[in-house]
């Protein structure tokens, strides 16, 4: 974060570094921030070795605000032309860093090729590919992503797979995406419960419910209510209220609230604000009170 203009160094900051005061150090630290602090601790220190004092003109010299420093431009987007010929390059590396550009570009020519190389012999490719063609949007992509997710051996390939299949909203990756939650490795899952929460469709329900109750893993519990709080918000006029499915919903949200981890309850406690059930905010009410807990 941008702070202040760093304070002068008073005498007693400056012995601060080279004495056994690692509170004075810290403080220092932090009004200055940890990189300019580095940079004149190693001065400091090669002063000291060669037995030069260390004076406050030294120190404010070397000290700038972050003000004072120019904010970095962006570097400039890479040409689309060139990166669709790397994309047919015999270099895997060349093919790596295209399909990366396309996870920035968003460029209509590169689909063909891009869903070529779903079945590159490279993981690193594959995974760019599938970024990219989550990126670069296109109904004809969503059969050869299923395709891939039910047979690509890399973990890391099977994710990229997921968040595109979710940033896509395809309806037809439902069961793929219900069968990544309920079976793949973590990362996968995590992305998984996501993604089910962006398609829009009251059949990603019931597992993320199952999911929000018994997945081992906190990342994936959190992920499971923040999806449940978007997909029943949304489907408020298609679900019944009286329908097992909503209760079953509302309630794994409610048992969330005592969730062993403190951000699945954050995530629980959001969610059933977000859907006003009265039930469960007569439960969230009394369960913030009994913790002492207010929202500011």
């Amino acid at each position: 974060m941008i702070g202040e203009p760093a304070p002068k160094a008073s005498a007693s900051r400056q012995t601060s570094l080279f004495g056994n005061s690692a509170q004075s150090t810290v403080r220092y630290q932090e009004h200055l921030g940890a990189f300019k602090f580095a940079q004149i601790f190693a001065m400091t220190i090669a002063m000291t070795l060669n037995d030069q004092p260390t004076t406050t003109l030294d120190l404010e010299l070397t000290t700038l605000s972050p003000l004072d420093l120019l904010p970095e431009e962006e570097p400039p987007l890479p040409d689309p032309d060139e990166m669709l010929l790397l994309l047919n390059s015999a270099v895997i590396f060349e093919r790596m860093q295209a399909a990366r550009a396309f996870c920035e570009l968003e460029d209509p020519r590169s689909i063909p090729r891009l869903i070529e190389l779903l079945s590159d012999e490279c993981p690193l490719v594959r995974v760019s590919v599938a970024y990219a063609l989550g990126r670069n949007k296109s109904e004809q992509a969503i059969a050869p992503l299923i395709n891939q997710l039910n047979q690509d051996w890399n973990g890391y390939v099977r994710k990229g797979i997921v968040w595109a299949l979710g940033t896509c909203r395809a309806k037809s990756g439902l069961q793929p995406l219900i069968s990544a939650l309920k079976y793949d490795i973590t990362a996968v899952r995590l992305w998984a419960a996501s993604a089910l929460g962006q398609l829009g469709d009251l059949q990603a329900i019931a597992p993320l419910t199952e999911a929000l109750s018994e997945d081992p893993m906190s990342a994936v519990r959190g992920n499971c209510a923040w999806s449940l709080g978007k997909l029943v918000g949304q489907m408020r006029c298609e679900l019944d209220f009286q329908e097992e499915i909503y209760h079953d919903a509302v309630d794994a949200l409610i048992n969330a609230l005592i969730d062993d981890d403190l951000s699945v309850q954050t995530d629980a406690r959001t969610a059933l604000r977000k859907l006003g059930d009265p039930r469960a905010l007569k439960v969230l009410d009394r369960i913030e009170m009994d913790q002492g807990y207010c929202e500011f």
